[in-house]
Formats: structure tokens, sequence, C-alpha cells
């Protein structure tokens, strides 16, 4: 008659053979002179492994599988229908210095035929310092220019940024035949072919993508307070002097300011005032709203996503996207705007955004919009 210890260690032996399969008895069997403790430990934590693996199972993964297929369907599907806005003021300035434009077909707008039937759309705003000449002239010749490079639109990343560079060189060139246009500008440009959306910005003009409500930074201010702008000034030479570059300039990247000393470089030297964009590049989807490209008079006095749900409410009430536009530089101004105010509002529908309340966390502060955002090119770094 078999004891009793004999009988409980062939009943573990059976579940463990069951759970483990047989490839495992033979290590079981190495640990038979182990207390009937340690082996009950074994199998309990066989059975927490096995209880997770039954939880993840393939039914279930080719359930989401499909879910996400049918969702990013629905999505890379959608086809942007355009409609543009903007508005400007002279603010509290005594001189205007802000321009922009919008182009709704840029080849068409230069004669220029392109192998894909869908237009490339071209919308910018130029925050001019010092005068309004290089503003107006980086406004009358960037497009051109990106439409004549090679890679457009093919390798439009590459050839945005060329033309930024060429578009400097030759507002150079035309400062030192007419002195009267010295003077800089900051830039910021949004392209949409089809549902690519590219931004390049060099200043600290701003866009900002609505996503259902929500905003997405599209650019990063060029400013001396931010960490990364300031190690590449120290970099090439240049210095921060209480706030500004070299002690002269309050953005780290502009077209133009050719005339200010140390600032650029002719030949191989590169000066700490760049022209180089940063570009941003993106599919659009259904869930993208519309597109805010602002001068910094509007940063100024709105958050990111304050203009976002600003101007949401504003197309919910009228779905006008050139009187968004204008409420936006009037509450600007109501805010206490000091510089001069630029907006263009780009929407990629034909409908209002959807009225949905959008669950963001709540946090109050006592700082303005200015100071959020150096605040925030500290800690981005």
């Amino acid at each position: 008659m078999q004891s009793r210890s004999a009988k409980k260690w062939r009943t573990l032996m059976t579940a463990i053979t069951k759970r483990l399969g047989l490839c495992f008895v033979g290590v079981i069997s190495c640990v038979a002179r182990w207390r009937i403790g340690m082996i009950k430990t074994l199998l309990w934590l066989w059975s927490v492994a096995a209880l997770e693996v039954q939880c993840f199972n393939l039914e279930s993964i080719s359930e989401d599988a499909v879910a996400t297929d049918k969702k990013h369907n629905v999505l890379t599907n959608f086809v942007p229908t355009l409609r543009s806005g903007e508005w400007s003021d002279i603010g509290g300035r005594a001189y205007m210095e802000d321009t922009h434009i919008c182009i709704a077909d840029l080849a068409k707008n230069f004669g220029c035929n392109l192998m894909s039937e869908e237009p490339v759309s071209f919308y910018g705003v130029f925050d001019g310092h010092g005068g309004k000449g290089a503003s107006h002239f980086v406004r009358d010749h960037l497009p051109r220019v990106i439409v004549e490079d090679a890679g457009f639109p093919l390798e439009l990343e590459k050839a945005v940024t060329r033309s930024f560079m060429a578009t400097d060189a030759a507002f150079a060139k035309s400062c030192s035949l007419e002195s009267a246009l010295v003077s800089g500008t900051t830039v910021l440009t949004a392209i949409i072919l089809g549902r690519s959306l590219l931004v390049a910005n060099a200043g600290d003009c701003r866009a900002v993508l609505s996503r259902h409500g929500t905003a997405i930074e599209m650019s990063k201010d060029h400013r001396p307070c931010c960490m990364k702008e300031k190690r590449r000034i120290e970099s090439l030479g240049g210095f921060i002097d209480d706030g500004y570059l070299n002690g002269q300039l309050g953005v780290t990247r502009a077209l133009g300011d050719w005339h200010l000393e140390g600032m650029k470089e002719t030949g191989e030297r590169v000066g700490p005032l760049s022209a180089e964009p940063e570009l941003k590049m993106m599919t659009l989807t259904k869930e993208d709203e519309f597109l805010i490209i602002g001068s910094d008079g509007i940063w100024d006095v709105f958050t990111s996503q304050n203009a976002i749900d600003f101007a949401r409410r504003r197309l919910q009430e009228h779905n006008d996207v050139k009187l968004c536009c204008k409420e936006i530089v009037e509450e600007g101004m109501k805010r206490g705007a000091t510089d001069n105010l630029t907006v263009v509002l780009v929407s990629f529908h034909l409908e209002p955004p959807p009225s949905s309340v959008i669950q963001r966390a709540r946090v109050r502060r006592s700082i303005s919009a200015e100071g959020l955002q150096s605040l925030k090119c500290l800690l981005e770094g």
C-alpha cells in the first residue's frame, strides 16, 4: 500500500506533466528529493504564467489588428478640402513689418507644369524687423525659388531648405545694391500636397495644428532662450547676452540681417544667425481640422492650445475662416498685444469642427503666454 507522501508525489507529477509537457519531466525528477512545498511553489508559478498566456490569445490579437487596419484606412483615405483666410494689424507698433501670402496652386501660379494632378498649396507668414525690406523680398521671391528648384516637388524637404538659403543669399546681393532694403525677417511656410503637410520655420513665427481640438505644434520658436539653439550659436563663435543673439537680435534664425556685424558669414564660414529652416513633415488625416500660422505678436498673448480653442469656437459659430482670422487678431489686441499681428488659417474641411468636448487636465497658472513659452524653451533644451 502506497504511503500518503507517495500519493501526493504522484498527483503533483501528473499535474506538472500536463502543464509543462513531457520534456520537463526529467527536470522535475532531478528534484525528487525536494520538499513537497518547493514543488507546490513551482506549480503555482507556472499557473500564474499560464493564466497570463491564456489572456493574450491570438483571437483578440486578430480582432485588434482588424480594428486598427479599419481605422487606419478611414484616416489615410482622407482627402483635405482646403479653405484659407488671413488677417493682420499693425498692433501697437509705429510701422507694419509683418506680411503674408496664400497661394492655392503654387505651380500654376508660376506657370509650371507638374506630373501630379494635385495642386501644391503654399502659405507663409513673414515677420520683419529693422524695416519691411526683408519680409517683402522673401514673400515675393521664396515661392518662385521653391518651384524652380530641381528637387520640387519630389524632394520637397530638400528643395525648401535650399530655397530658404538661396533666397537669403539673393537678398544679401540686393542689399549690396540698394541699402534701403537692409533689414531681416523670420519666415514660416506651410506647403500642402495632397495629404502631405510640410512646415518650414526659421524664427519665432509658429504653426499649430488642431487635431480633434488638441493643439499640435508644428514648429519650434528659435529664440535665444532655447538651449539647443544656444549650443549651436556658441559652437559657431556667437554668444547670448541678456537674452539677445550677440546682444543684438531676439531670434536665432532669420533671413536677412546681413548688415549686422558677426551675424552671418559668406563662403565656408557659418555665422550664428542661421537662415536654415527646421522642417516638420506629416500626413493629414480626417482628425486634423485646421492649421494656424501666426507671427510672434499672436503668440505673445495666445498659448498654442488657447488659440486652437478660440478658433474652434468661432468656426463652430460661423465657419468663416477669414472672419475667424480677424477675430483672432482683434482678440490679441484686446489682450494687450504690443507687436504687429498676422494670422493665416487653413481649414482642411468644408464643415466646421465638431462640437465634441475634449477632456484635458485643467491646470491653474498665473504666467503669461510669453513667459510660458520661455519656460518651455528652457525645459526642452
